[in-house]
């Protein structure tokens, strides 16, 4: 089968492997989609995986079913969730794979084929196109739709989203569907012009006048939230900020660096701060009803590729001018 492999500093091909076999428990899925996430980046620019990829967002049909499967048949059309639990703990039973300490990943979706744990599968709804549901049950839209639910208070009114990767814009554009005014912020031209497509009432690039024109744009007081999706020195700074006193920061962007100071980013303004990591599968019904009521989400792909033009897709994301990027078998 055809599967990409990343082989470090920004270069990547395909090549011939061997068909993927079912674990226990797992299932072999035929690839109807895969999607580029901005996490990606860090593996493809870097030290690349041998024999591999990071790609984590995908749905397809169940071809094959490994040892103990019940709950899935040949056939079936699935999402398919990277982050996988013990499946014995209270947190897996509350479908939190998230939270559960033995939790794990799983990559290589950029293929033909791809295994997966079956109680990491969410079966499709007959009327949902593969497109709609790449997004709706990979981060795409489920670290937006998880980011909501933390927020979900009655007087925020504004939101600024800093960052508009794939996550961000996948913020851009729940927000704006849940009738917040939404105020975006990069530093990429293409994705600052795509968020107002999505949504955005303002979309700004960054530079050293950033935080005045927010506080012009919020009378003087601050966003009530702002969502970082960028997780770099610069964007978390502007992120507190850019937040009103009492207002909150929402963290989706990942950084290991220690970029925080209690007094200064907390104590002294009572600013709210949020960790948002990935979503849950118990999160994934409500994706779907929120496609039902009108959530676009298509609306977040900007380019799809055949998955023997996978290469030229990472180049031309590395670069930024994307929005969400699909890969069609």
């Amino acid at each position: 089968m055809k599967l990409l492999e990343q082989t470090g500093k920004a270069s990547s091909r395909l090549i011939e492997a061997e068909p993927p076999e079912p674990a226990p428990g797992e299932v072999i899925i035929q690839t109807a989609r895969s999607a580029i996430c901005g996490s990606e980046m860090k593996t493809y620019r870097g030290p690349g995986l041998a024999g591999g990829n990071s790609g984590h967002e995908a749905v397809g049909t169940v071809v094959e079913l490994g040892h103990g499967v019940t709950n899935l048949a040949i056939g079936d059309r699935i999402g398919a969730s990277a982050v996988v639990g013990c499946g014995n703990c209270a947190e897996c039973a509350r479908g939190r794979y998230t939270w559960c300490k033995s939790a794990s990943s799983r990559s290589r979706m950029h293929a033909e084929q791809f295994a997966i744990h079956a109680r990491c599968c969410s079966p499709l709804p007959d009327d949902l196109p593969w497109d709609e549901a790449t997004l709706l049950t990979g981060d795409g839209m489920g670290v937006p739709w998880h980011t909501a639910k933390k927020i979900d208070l009655a007087d925020i009114q504004t939101i600024v989203v800093m960052g508009l990767g794939p996550i961000g814009l996948g913020n851009v554009l729940m927000q704006a569907h849940l009738g917040r005014r939404v105020i975006g912020v990069d530093i990429i031209d293409y994705r600052v012009d795509f968020a107002r497509q999505l949504g955005a009432d303002v979309s700004l690039k960054a530079d050293e006048t950033l935080i005045e024109r927010i506080m012009d744009l919020t009378e003087g007081e601050g966003a009530d939230v702002v969502i970082d999706c960028a997780g770099q020195r610069q964007s978390v700074a502007n992120s507190f900020l850019a937040a009103r006193r009492g207002g909150t920061v929402v963290f989706n962007g990942e950084s290991m660096e220690e970029l925080l100071a209690p007094s200064r980013d907390f104590n002294r303004r009572e600013i709210w701060a949020v960790g948002c990591w990935y979503y849950f599968m118990s999160e994934v019904p409500e994706m779907f009803a929120l496609w039902r009521n009108g959530l676009d989400v298509a609306r977040m792909i900007s380019h799809r590729f055949p998955l023997d033009q996978a290469p030229a897709a990472f180049e031309l994301f590395d670069r930024g001018d994307t929005a969400k990027v699909l890969l069609v078998p």
